[in-house]
C-alpha cells in the first residue's frame, strides 16, 4: 500500500511538472530540485544527503538514507523582467510602435518527488522526478519588441533511477541514467509588409493592402533524450562529508511545426505553414560540495557549481527541406555558482536555515534577446525544517534573487531594433514532505 502511494505521489509530481517553465538559476536551468536545500540556497547541495532528494544532488548521498523514504516538493517561483525602453526602432512599415511589453514573468510552479529504498546494507535504489530545465517569458501582444519575441515556453520532465553503494565507511558511489522530454514553444509577430516589399517592392506591398500588415507565427516542437549522472560521497571524518557529482549533457531534435495567423493569400507560398525542427543540447553540470558539523547546533556548507552553457551557440528553426526559417545568435558561456549556508538546530524538531549564492549569467550583453533576458543574480535564502515525528519532516523555503539589470540592443530584419534595459528579480516559495517508512 505505501509503495503504490510513492508512485502516486510521483505521478502527481510528473503531471505537475509539465505545467512548470520559470526559471531562477542562470540561463533557464532550474536548481529547484528540493525545498530542504532552499534555505541554505542549495549550499552543499551534493554533500548534505539529508534526503530522498539528493537522488538529484549526488545519488551518491543515497548511502545515508535507512530504509524507504518518499520527499514530494513543490516550488512558487515568480520571475520579474520589466524592459525601460531608451532608443527601441520600431520595425519597418509598421504604423504601430507599442508599449514596453509589461512584466515578462509570471508565476509558476515547479514540482519535484523522489523515493528512495534500501536493498541491501551496501545498496540503495532510488527514483526521481523533476525538471531540470523550464523557461516562460510572456509580453503583451502589441508590444514594441512583438516582432522579436511575445511568449518563449520551455518545459521539461526528468525521470531519474539511481543506484548508489556504499564501498566503505569513508566512501559511497553513485549513478543514474536521465530519461527527460522536453516541449517548446516561441510566438512572435511576423511583419508581412515588410515581407513583401523585400520580396516584391513597392507592387506586391499594395497588393497586400500596404503598411501595418502583420500576424503571429507559432513555432512548436518536443523530444525526448538520455542521459546520466553519477557522483561520489566522502566521509573524511564523522562530523564533515564531500561531494562530487557530475550530471551530462543532452541532446535534443526537436520535431513541430510553424503556423502564421492573418498571412495575406499572396504571401502563403513563400510562408507556408509546416514542419520544422530545432536541435538543442542541455549543459553539462559539476558540482563540489562540503557539508561541516560544527556541533550539535550548528551546520554549514558550501557548493561550487560549473554549467557548460557554452553548447548554447544559437537557436536555429529550420524546415523540413533544409531551408532556415529563424536563427538567433546566442553565443552563451560557461558559468560558475558559488554559495555558503548554516543550519541552526533548536531542538530535535526544529531547524533554521539560511543560504548565500552568487550565480553567473551565460548571457553577455552584446547578445541579450527579449527570450531570455538574464543576468548575474544574487541569492538570499531562509528556510526550516519541523519534524512532527521521527518518521516525518515538513521542509519550507524563501529566497529572493537580486538580478543585476541587463542590457538589450537587438536588431533584427524586419522587426527593428530593441534597447533598453531590463529590470529583474525572482522570488521563491518552497514546501516540502518527507516521510520515511
Amino acid at each position: 500500500m505505501k509503495f503504490r502511494q510513492t508512485i502516486l505521489a510521483c505521478s502527481i509530481a510528473a503531471s505537475l511538472a509539465a505545467v512548470s517553465g520559470a526559471a531562477a538559476a542562470s540561463g533557464f536551468a532550474l536548481i529547484e530540485q528540493s525545498a530542504s536545500g532552499l534555505g541554505n540556497a542549495y549550499a552543499g547541495g551534493a554533500a548534505s544527503a539529508e534526503d530522498a532528494s539528493t537522488i538529484f544532488f549526488n545519488p551518491a548521498g543515497m548511502s545515508r538514507l535507512q530504509g524507504k523514504q518518499i520527499a514530494v516538493a513543490v516550488h512558487a517561483i515568480k520571475p520579474s523582467a520589466k524592459l525601460s525602453n531608451n532608443a527601441s526602432v520600431p520595425a519597418a512599415l509598421q504604423p504601430t510602435v507599442g508599449g514596453t511589453g509589461g512584466d515578462a514573468g509570471s508565476l509558476a510552479p515547479v514540482p519535484n518527488g523522489y523515493f528512495a529504498m534500501e536493498i541491501n546494507p551496501q545498496t540503495r535504489f532510488g527514483l526521481g522526478i523533476n525538471a531540470p530545465f523550464g523557461l516562460q517569458t510572456e509580453y503583451d501582444a502589441n508590444w514594441i519588441g512583438r516582432f522579436q519575441a511575445i511568449k518563449s515556453k520551455i518545459q521539461t520532465v526528468n525521470l531519474n533511477p539511481s543506484l548508489s553503494y556504499r564501498v566503505s565507511d569513508f566512501m559511497s558511489i553513485g549513478a543514474g541514467i536521465s530519461y527527460q522530454r522536453i516541449t517548446g514553444d516561441l510566438t512572435s509577430a511576423i511583419n508581412y509588409s515588410a515581407a513583401a516589399f523585400t520580396a516584391g517592392g513597392a507592387p506586391l506591398l499594395g497588393a497586400i493592402g500596404g503598411p501595418g500588415k502583420e500576424g503571429v507565427t507559432t513555432i512548436s516542437g518536443s523530444d525526448s533524450a538520455w542521459g546520466y549522472n553519477f557522483g561520489v560521497l566522502l566521509n573524511p571524518s564523522a562530523q564533515t562529508r564531500v561531494g562530487l557529482a557530475y550530471r551530462s549533457t543532452i541532446q535534443y531534435n526537436l520535431t513541430g511545426s510553424a503556423s502564421f495567423t492573418n498571412r495575406p493569400a499572396l504571401l502563403a507560398a513563400a510562408i507556408p505553414d509546416g514542419p520544422v525542427s530545432l536541435a538543442i543540447k542541455m549543459p553539462d553540470t559539476f558540482s563540489a560540495s562540503v557539508f561541516h558539523q560544527l556541533n550539535d547546533k550548528w551546520d554549514v556548507m558550501a557548493d561550487l557549481n560549473w554549467t557548460g552553457w557554452n553548447v548554447f551557440q544559437q537557436l536555429k528553426v529550420d524546415r523540413a527541406n533544409g531551408a532556415n526559417l529563424t536563427t538567433v545568435q546566442e553565443n552563451w558561456r560557461n558559468t560558475w555558482r558559488v554559495s555558503i549556508g548554516a543550519n541552526h538546530h533548536y531542538n530535535e524538531q526544529w531547524t533554521a536555515r539560511a543560504g548565500l549564492a552568487y550565480d553567473q549569467t551565460p548571457t553577455s550583453d552584446a547578445f541579450h534577446t527579449a527570450r531570455i533576458p538574464d543576468a548575474d543574480r544574487t541569492w538570499l535564502s531562509l528556510g526550516g525544517q519541523y519534524k512532527p515525528a521521527k518518521e516525518s519532516a515538513l521542509d519550507f523555503g524563501y529566497a529572493h534573487l537580486f538580478v543585476n539589470n541587463a542590457s538589450i540592443n537587438q536588431a533584427v530584419a524586419g522587426a527593428g531594433t530593441l534597447n533598453g534595459t531590463y529590470s529583474n528579480s525572482v522570488d521563491i516559495l518552497s514546501a516540502q514532505y518527507t516521510r520515511s517508512f
